[in-house]
């Protein structure tokens, strides 16, 4: 069977991605070249300090710090998929001696000056002070404490989902479909006439097995099949879109939770996005934002109204709500007293006949 897979990018397509970054921030690259070493001079002549920490590369004598990396995978780690550690050091520390490179480069073409760089330097100073109120009223409230509360929580809530284990065989004829089944129930090893017959060279090498999968990953009628089968059970020939495919069911469980550590930093990332939109609609509400484009003032406002129409509807909507269930304790309260009454009537002895 034919599924979606995820592929990592390549090393070269790292690589340019490092270059193109690095000529996007260069501005940000010449303040650096300026304050890695004690013998590099600023733009205005000045000799800047040399910066303390564990150097992993040198850079025409120039230090690359460990405390860099931090910087650079904040900047580009997202951009890095699921590459494994070393590769993903090896990444980072390339994109920084990169930019070690350009900004030596705009250094000797005396581009440390003047009304282009002075901009950028604006912007990434901005930059600097945004990242650094980020991490430290956004980022640092959040802990793994309470991406595993959530967790927890969450894992709670998850129904049991049914998973079956399987193999397949695919052939393009109903005939042969039939044949091999003849085979498997004749005695003959399932996996073995999967790795001589079946046309899904995807699963084909390891003996036609897909392994688990839950409803709604496969075409329905393979589904179908599967999910009727029991462990050890063979199909007769089904028929999809991809031609006939004889099924064996190898197991069946409950979907296990993925574990924590899988999931950890997706709940970090999910956590933070949501203190941020806080924090920053905090921010606007102290702010005197002003909109000078005429076209996205009107987005802007336009957005606004919808925003209060939403939630006035949302407000409407919880008021009456909150009357029905009022109306219904009402009425509950109500019915319970008549009910009282009738049961302290039926209890009440009647009273005596009036003496004649």
């Amino acid at each position: 069977m034919t599924r979606i897979t995820t592929f990592l990018p390549t090393r070269l397509a790292l690589a340019s991605l490092c270059v193109a970054t690095a000529a996007l921030t260069l501005g940000a690259c010449d303040d650096e070249a300026k304050d890695t070493n004690a013998t590099s001079t600023s733009g205005s002549g000045t000799t800047a300090a040399p910066r303390a920490g564990k150097a992993v590369a040198n850079v025409d004598g120039i230090p690359i710090l460990e405390a860099d990396l931090e910087l650079a995978e904040a900047e580009i780690g997202g951009n890095l998929g699921t590459l494994d550690a070393n590769t993903k050091r090896r990444v980072l520390i390339e994109y920084l001696v990169e930019n070690q490179l350009f900004a030596n480069a705009a250094n000797k073409d005396k581009l440390a000056s003047g009304p282009d760089f002075d901009r950028r330097l604006a912007y990434w100073h901005q930059r600097a002070l945004r990242e650094a109120y980020f991490d430290k009223n956004v980022k640092s409230k959040i802990g793994v404490a309470a991406a595993k509360a959530l967790y927890d929580d969450k894992v709670k809530m998850i129904k049991p989902e049914e998973e079956v284990e399987a193999r397949h065989i695919l052939v393009s004829k109903e005939e042969d479909a039939k044949d091999l089944v003849a085979k498997i129930r004749a005695g003959a090893k399932f996996a073995e006439l999967a790795k001589e017959h079946s046309g899904d060279a995807g699963s084909k090498e390891k003996g036609g097995l897909l392994g688990y999968f839950g409803k709604g990953q496969m075409v329905p009628q393979f589904e179908q099949a599967a999910f009727a089968l029991k462990s050890g059970d063979v199909s007769d020939p089904v028929k999809s879109q991809f031609g006939w495919h004889i099924i064996k069911v190898e197991n069946r469980r409950a979907k296990p939770a993925p574990k924590f550590d899988a999931v950890k930093d997706q709940i970090l990332g999910s956590l933070i996005h949501k203190r941020a939109q806080k924090v920053a609609e905090e921010l606007r509400k102290s702010a005197k934002i002003e909109y000078l484009d005429p076209k996205i003032k009107a987005m802007v406002e336009a957005d606004e109204k919808r925003k209060a129409s939403t939630q006035a509807a949302l407000e409407k909507q919880m008021k009456e709500q909150i009357e029905k269930m009022k109306l219904q304790q009402k009425d509950k309260a109500k019915s319970g007293d008549a009910t009282e009454q009738a049961d302290s009537d039926k209890a009440s002895p009647p009273e005596p006949a009036p003496t004649p």
